[in-house]
C-alpha cells in the first residue's frame, strides 16, 4: 500500500509517517508544498526529517508562483479581509497544498492520501474537499482526527519509540507562508486574553520611517520601488520590509468552517499594505457601482476560499467579473511605513476619475452650473419629502 502524505515537518505530520507505517504497513511518500515563508535550510531539514521517520521518498513542490497566480491575485483584486482585518493567510495556502498533493498522488498511483489535520480545525475540510474532488474514490487517512489525538499524546507516542519530536512543538501552532504568519493556541483560546509582549517575537527598534512605491497593472502589483518582479517575489520582498517595522500584527475572531467561533493571531504586513493600496487605487479609477458589486462578490469569494471551496465553479465566474473590473486599475501607490503602522499617502493613474476638468470638490464645478446643481438637489429631496408629508410627522 502506497500512501502520499501532506507533510509539513511539524508534530502532527511527523507522527503520521511512523504511525501509518506501523498500523497500515504502508510505504509513505511525503509531499511538502512550499507556499513561501520557509528558508532553503528549513525545507532541506523537512526532507531529512521525513526520511528519518521512515518515508520511502520525499517530494518538494515549489508552489509559490501558483499560490499567487491562482489565489492571492484574487484576494488582492477582491480586497478580501475576513472580519475586515484578516487576509486569509492560511486558506489559500492549504488549498494549493491539497491540489499539489493530489497531483503527486495521481502521478505515482497512490492507493491512499493522508494529512495530519485535527477534527476541530478548518484545514481538515480544506484538504478533504480538494482531495475528494480531484481524487474521487481514493481513501483519505487522517490519524490525528480519527483517533482524537492530543499534542501531548502524539509527543508521548513518538518518545516511546525513540523517534525525534520536532522543535517548537509546544503550546503554539504556527503557520508561516507567503501571505502571512498565523499563531494559534495558548492565549488565542480566550477572547479576553491579550497577546503577551513576545507574541510575535522579540521587539527590535524599527528603522526610520520610509515610503515605498508599489506599481500596478490589471489590479495586480508588478513592481516595488521601480523594480519589476513576479507577484510572489514582490509579496515576499515587501513582507521582509514590513516585518522590520512590526506592521501587520493583529487578532481575528470569527466563524470557523465547522460553525464554531475561532480566534487566531497573525502577522501579515505585506497583504495588509497591498490590499489597502489596491483599494485606494480602485477608488481613483473605478465607478461607484463597480466597487459596490465587486466588494460584495469579493466578500463571498473569500468566504468560499476560507471554507475550502476553491473548486466551486461559481468562483470562476466571480474571477471573470473581477478581472473585467481591473482593466483600468493601473498606476502607482505610495505607502509610508512607520513603526507598527502604515498609511497610503498617494495614488496616481492614467485612468484617474479625480480630474480638474470635472470640477474641484467643495470649490468649483466644471461640468455643471449653480442652477443645475440647485435643480439636482431639489429633485433629490422629492422621495423623502413625499414620505415625510404622507406620514404627517416631522422627524423631531
Amino acid at each position: 500500500m502506497k500512501v502520499v502524505l501532506a507533510f509539513s515537518g511539524g508534530l502532527d505530520t511527523s507522527f503520521c509517517v511512523p504511525f501509518l507505517r506501523e498500523t497500515h504497513g504502508a510505504e509513505i511518500v511525503t509531499v511538502t508544498v512550499n507556499t513561501g515563508g520557509a528558508t532553503r535550510d528549513a525545507l532541506d531539514e523537512v526532507g531529512r526529517r521525513a526520511r528519518s521517520l521512515g518515508a520511502v521518498d520525499h517530494v518538494e513542490v515549489d508552489a509559490r508562483a501558483s499560490v499567487f497566480d491562482e489565489h492571492v491575485a484574487w484576494l488582492i483584486r477582491g480586497n478580501v479581509l475576513r472580519g475586515e482585518v484578516y487576509p486569509l493567510s492560511v486558506g489559500a495556502e492549504r488549498t494549493r497544498q491539497a491540489i499539489e498533493v493530489a497531483r503527486v498522488a495521481q502521478r505515482i498511483g497512490a492507493d491512499a492520501v493522508a494529512h495530519g489535520s485535527t477534527g476541530a480545525g478548518n484545514d481538515q475540510v480544506r484538504f478533504d474537499v480538494v482531495l475528494r474532488v480531484l481524487l474521487p474514490g481514493v481513501p483519505i487517512l487522517t490519524p490525528i482526527r480519527d483517533h482524537a489525538l492530543t499534542r501531548e499524546a502524539v509527543t508521548a507516542w513518538l518518545g516511546e519509540r525513540g523517534l525525534p519530536v520536532p522543535e517548537g512543538s509546544g503550546t503554539y501552532s504556527i503557520n508561516r507562508g507567503m501571505w502571512g504568519t498565523t499563531y494559534g493556541g495558548a492565549w488565542t483560546h480566550d477572547p479576553w486574553t491579550a497577546p503577551p509582549d513576545d507574541a510575535w517575537g522579540l521587539p527590535v527598534p524599527a528603522p526610520p520611517a520610509r515610503d515605498v512605491i508599489v506599481s500596478w497593472k490589471d489590479g495586480l502589483p508588478i513592481a516595488l520601488d521601480g523594480a519589476a518582479m513576479p507577484g510572489h517575489e514582490l509579496v515576499e520582498a515587501l513582507g521582509e520590509t514590513t516585518r522590520a517595522y512590526g506592521i501587520g500584527r493583529g487578532i481575528h475572531l470569527g466563524e470557523t468552517v465547522l460553525g464554531i467561533k475561532g480566534r487566531i493571531a497573525f502577522e501579515a504586513g505585506s497583504p495588509l499594505v497591498l490590499i489597502a493600496a489596491h483599494r485606494e487605487l480602485e477608488k481613483l479609477v473605478l465607478t461607484r457601482w463597480q466597487m459596490f458589486w465587486k466588494d460584495h462578490l469579493g466578500r463571498f469569494y473569500g468566504e468560499r476560499l476560507h471554507e475550502g471551496q476553491h473548486l466551486d465553479p461559481a468562483l470562476r465566474d466571480i474571477e471573470a467579473m473581477m478581472a473585467s473590473s481591473q482593466a483600468k486599475v493601473e498606476g502607482d501607490t505610495r505607502v509610508r511605513l512607520d513603526e507598527g503602522r502604515f498609511l497610503v499617502t498617494g495614488v496616481r493613474s492614467p485612468h484617474a476619475l479625480l480630474r480638474d476638468d470635472a470640477g474641484r470638490y467643495g470649490e468649483a464645478p466644471a461640468l455643471w452650473n449653480g442652477d443645475e446643481a440647485r435643480a439636482f438637489a431639489k429633485i433629490a429631496a422629492i422621495p423623502a419629502m413625499l414620505s415625510t408629508l404622507q406620514g404627517g410627522r416631522l422627524p423631531w
